[in-house]
């Protein structure tokens, strides 16, 4: 816990202030380290090579400002070295009233092609998935219209399906806790469509191998007292189609303590259209992080980078425009801390490479 905790100090340059009240509670770690790092000597440093970030949010203020918002986020993008934003809506419910999806913010987007790109359905589809559940109804008419929906997304331009959200704990006041099976019949049937069409899913998975009470520290409400297992119906998705390319959001951001490198490798190993986006949260750094108390990279993060060096991506889930990420530590600056740690070939494969390959975007991004 120390280790962790020290990490925590790293990354917030001691700065206190900005800790959320809402703090995860923090597993075990390696043997307290002194601090080689401050965020006073990282906050401003770019990746060493330009990178693709395939996981980030407008905030909600996007819709009555789409162009204000863009500006904002291509200037961070200079100064991060991110050579293309992949934006999406998060994975909304439909009466959360600050929901919206791509319509919002496309035209003011497509001016910045290559620059640029979206994904979308996390504010259209994860509603209706979610909408199916509370009706209990995923018959062919609620499929006839998902699949209308999702047709509809990609005809606009979008470059996949995201972010949708199958096991979404609430950490954060304000968030709300979404469940859905992985194997829902509508999630298969995106599956299905991404399969088709070339594209890849976003999916958001907060991974529970076991049927457990809700881990100390996590809020119940909104969270149920007891999290059900969804590992199973996990890898029934995965294998439903395998032509489908599933990116689990979110590897190295673990707010309960089951996604290991281990069981990352386990499911790496069986499915080869499984795909991960990594994350490190300097202000909710969680359970099994990729970093270690000194922000250098855990041995068993970077074994599992070098095994699978074709299945990682920056998914950072930096909020351009939100007030909280105007100050204090920065998502991509914690994943930039480790990517400018990766071997030369490594680091390019991360950096850019799988994510151009995975959505198929122009080699010279």
């Amino acid at each position: 816990m120390r280790a962790q905790q020290c990490l925590t100090a790293v990354m917030l340059g001691l700065a206190a202030p900005f800790l959320l009240a809402d703090h995860l509670p923090l597993g075990k770690g390696q043997p307290h380290v002194q601090p080689s790092q401050s965020v006073a000597d990282t906050k401003l440093q770019p990746a060493r090579i330009p990178y693709i970030d395939t996981h980030v949010h407008f905030d909600p203020k996007v819709v009555s400002d789409p162009s204000g918002q863009i500006d904002t986020a291509l200037h961070a993008a200079s100064n991060e070295n991110a050579a293309t934003l992949i934006f999406m809506p998060g994975p909304y419910i439909s009466t959360d009233p600050a929901s919206f999806d791509y319509e919002i913010f496309v035209t003011a987007l497509k001016k910045h092609l290559g620059r640029l790109a979206f994904e979308a359905g996390g504010g259209s589809l994860n509603p209706m998935l979610q909408a199916s559940i509370r009706a209990e109804d995923s018959g062919s008419g609620v499929q006839q219209k998902f699949k209308e929906r999702a047709e509809q997304i990609l005809s606009a331009g979008a470059i996949g399906f995201g972010e949708m959200s199958s096991e979404h704990l609430s950490l954060t006041s304000g968030q709300v806790y979404e469940t859905a099976p992985p194997d829902h019949p509508l999630l298969l049937l995106l599956a299905d469509i991404a399969a088709q069409h070339n594209v890849a899913i976003d999916l958001h998975l907060d991974v529970v191998p076991q049927t457990i009470p809700l881990p100390l520290g996590i809020a119940s409400p909104p969270n149920p007292a007891k999290l059900q297992e969804n590992l199973a119906a996990f890898e029934r998705l995965l294998a439903h189609n395998p032509r489908a390319k599933i990116l689990w959001a979110h590897a190295g951001q673990d707010g309960i303590g089951y996604r290991t490198p281990d069981l990352c490798r386990r499911l790496l190993q069986a499915h080869p259209n499984l795909y991960m986006e990594i994350k490190i949260d300097p202000l909710l750094l969680g359970k099994n992080p990729p970093l270690d108390a000194s922000s250098k990279i855990q041995p068993e993060w970077l074994a599992l980078f070098k095994d699978f060096p074709d299945r990682f991506v920056i998914g950072s889930d930096q909020h351009y425009g939100s007030a909280r990420f105007t100050t204090g530590p920065q998502r991509w600056q914690s994943v930039i801390l480790l990517l400018n740690q990766l071997p030369a070939d490594l680091q390019r494969e991360i950096a850019s490479e799988n994510a151009r390959r995975i959505f198929h975007l122009p080699q010279d991004n």
